[in-house]
């Protein structure tokens, strides 16, 4: 086979962690790199012994002391070298150097000066006279060039630790894909829940690549790739990773960062010998993740394009659907950005399929948490179905962190099995953040708390249609001070006037209360009032709910896809228009407002109760609320029971601390679905806006 065909087999030897061959194939390298050096140093110390003068009696003495022995008649002979004397004496001789004397018969010493009559001389005393050419000075030059040699050697030993050793010291275009081998821990479909829809297309995917005549007889082809995009944590990295598991073909991972260098041409490089490397073992799937760090719009941005990426992403079109046919390879990517994606990466022939992983519905968290709980001993208390209702909103990374959470709190408890409080009090404290009850507060302060979530809890309670309320609690939780939770009754997906309004008067009650009865207004509603302005906002301009401006949408949020989101806005209207709005906007969450004054004025005397049950208690179900608005009496504290019956944490949260919030309705920001009937692009921006719209967002 050609040293080509072979190439592409070697990302198996070192994918996945834990391989012993590659380890040892690793270690033997660098044993060897290490022999090779110590052989070298070795043979260096040899080379300098051989050619350094050896260890002899021979004394350099001054030339004048020479010059007396020659008048002496004492030398034997001598050997001449360039400016260099070395000879031996008749007689013994003594000299002092520094103090210290020695015997010596062979001698060393250096002309001062050119002596044309010291030959004569020597010869006229009788003296053997030897004349040699100065030869090459081996010893000093080694020593010279030894720093060199190890300066190099060290550069050359890191070169080749960096990329990879040996046959990749120079492999810088070379592709980083993993090849996942058969002893990779495998995934499968049945790990997967909550994406029965982007099951269903990959599993067909798989089915073509294990017989792929059951669809080539009726004219069908080999989809050439595969998008899933989605909001962060909703399982499409999971979904390739149970591909991986389920199609029996060679799987190759990486990033698309992975082919990002500071080296224009670099990324192009690695595309084509990625694409290389599947070709040879074709049929296989290739996924890449986070592609939109690679796929980005061409030409945008400030300055101009990225020269690497563009032409990254160039290679990466051609290689999918170029002039060359890639018959059998399969991309598999995935993004939570679809909406920076060039639109040549997006057409058909390229990304034939966009597989849309959405957060699931409740009964698709049900599956999640029952694929998380598998390997946890749970108490008979827990419902799942009950928990699957309590977290709207989530998504399966988050799920999973719950159960997470919940088995930590059973184990830091000492207790054998994983009870339903434990999962209650995972969830506050994955959404929310751990309580500091070590915050210190003044009572001035957590009275203002206690009827700022008092009048958020009573204006939802009393408002027709509104979500009710499932917990209220002034025990600082992260950065929020106080927190109203809310329910809702169903899964919604398109929202009405109404619900909007009702929303507003729900947002504003804890600002309506601390007009009321505390006569002032607080910092604390700044969360607030940001939320309520951006829902009414987004009723007149965006979903066109305003009688005076009519169903028309105002302002093009056509973002530039490498300065972030909504630093721009273009403005399609007029001053005139803005004014409007405007107008619309002020007089929406006005009205919000007094409808929120009404309902507390009308039932200030319950409001005071919950405020005053809240400073006693810290923290009131929703039983409690009902009981304290039929005017009944509250148990007593050593009676009541510890566990939550109900689902813990609601999609919506309206906080004291212009802080962190837990948000779902559409007022929060840009979480709403998209309406029936919207058209495909719609659909996608409205998916983008639903993972817009954080769980906890900090203002």
């Amino acid at each position: 086979m050609s040293e080509k065909q072979n190439r592409p087999r070697r990302p198996r030897r070192s994918s996945g962690p834990g391989r012993r061959p590659p380890r040892r194939a690793q270690l033997s390298s660098l044993y060897r790199s290490i022999a090779l050096w110590a052989l070298i140093l070795i043979g260096v110390g040899l080379l300098l012994q051989f050619f350094m003068p050896k260890e002899q009696q021979r004394v350099d003495i001054k030339y004048s002391e020479f010059a007396e022995q020659l008048v002496n008649e004492n030398i034997q002979s001598v050997t001449i070298t360039d400016k260099e004397i070395s000879g031996e004496l008749r007689k013994l001789a003594t000299t002092t150097t520094g103090g210290d004397t020695r015997s010596y018969t062979e001698f060393h010493t250096i002309l001062p000066f050119e002596d044309p009559e010291l030959v004569r001389r020597l010869e006229v005393r009788g003296v053997a006279v030897e004349a040699r050419a100065a030869g090459t000075k081996w010893g000093q030059i080694l020593l010279t060039s030894l720093p060199w040699i190890l300066i190099i050697g060290i550069w050359v030993f890191l070169l080749r630790q960096m990329q990879g050793g040996g046959s990749r010291a120079f492999s810088f275009g070379k592709s980083r894909a993993r090849l996942l081998s058969a002893d990779t821990p495998k995934v499968t479909f049945d790990d997967v829940a909550g994406a029965d829809e982007a099951k269903e297309e990959l599993e067909e995917i798989i089915e073509f690549l294990r017989d792929p005549k059951k669809f080539q007889r009726l004219g069908g082809r080999l989809p050439k790739g595969v998008l899933l995009l989605g909001p962060p944590g909703t399982g499409k990295t999971l979904l390739a990773r149970a591909v991986a598991g389920e199609a029996g073909v060679p799987f190759f991972s990486m990033s698309g960062s992975d082919f990002v260098e500071m080296f224009v041409g670099v990324g192009a490089s690695r595309v084509r010998d990625l694409f290389e490397q599947g070709k040879a073992h074709a049929p296989c799937i290739i996924f890449i993740d986070e592609i939109d760090a690679v796929g980005r719009h061409r030409g945008a941005g400030l300055g101009g394009g990225h020269d690497e990426r563009e032409q990254t992403l160039n290679q990466l079109l051609v290689e999918m659907d170029g002039f060359e046919s890639n018959e059998g390879v399969i991309l598999i990517a995935a993004t939570n950005r679809p909406d920076v994606l060039d639109p040549a990466l997006l057409r058909p022939g390229r990304f034939d399929r966009q597989v849309v992983v959405d957060l699931p519905d409740v009964r698709g968290r049900e599956g999640i948490f029952a694929v998380h709980i598998r390997d946890i001993p749970l108490a008979d208390d827990v419902d799942l179905k009950v928990l699957a209702k309590g977290t709207p909103g989530l998504s399966g990374a988050d799920i999973e962190n719950i159960v997470n959470e919940s088995a930590l709190l059973a184990a830091r408890n000492n207790r054998t099995h994983v009870t339903m409080p434990d999962f209650e009090d995972a969830k506050d404290k994955v959404m929310m953040g751990a309580e500091r009850r070590s915050l210190v507060i003044s009572d001035d302060e957590r009275r203002s708390i206690a009827f700022h979530e008092a009048g958020h809890a009573l204006v939802r309670m009393l408002t027709p249609k509104a979500d009710p309320v499932h917990k209220v609690t002034i025990i600082p939780r992260g950065r929020a001070l106080g927190v109203t939770h809310f329910l809702p009754e169903d899964e919604r997906h398109i929202y009405t006037r109404e619900w909007c309004e009702n929303q507003l008067t729900a947002l504003l009650g804890g600002r309506a209360a601390e007009v009321l009865i505390l006569h002032e207004r607080t910092t604390g509603a700044g969360d607030d009032l940001q939320r309520t302005t951006d829902l009414a906002r987004r009723m007149v301009t965006k979903w066109g709910m305003s009688e005076g401006l009519g169903p028309l949408t105002y302002g093009d949020e056509q973002e530039p896809v490498f300065l972030g989101r909504e630093i721009a806005q273009h403005r399609d209207y007029s001053e005139e228009t803005a004014r409007l709005i405007d107008k619309e906007v002020k007089e929406i969450v006005s009205a919000a407002f007094d409808r929120a004054i009404t309902i507390l004025r009308d039932n200030e005397d319950t409001l005071r109760r919950l405020a005053a049950a809240l400073l006693d208690r810290e923290i009131l179900d929703s039983e409690e609320i009902r009981r304290i608005l039929d005017g009944q009496e509250l148990r007593p504290l050593e009676v009541e029971a510890t566990a939550v019956t109900g689902a813990d944490i609601p999609p919506a949260v309206e906080s004291e601390e212009d802080a962190q919030t837990i948000v779902e309705e559409p007022g929060a920001g840009d979480g709403v679905p998209a309406p029936v009937g919207e058209s495909r692009p719609a659909a996608v921006e409205s998916a983008r806006a639903r993972e817009e719209t954080p769980l906890t967002s900090d203002t």
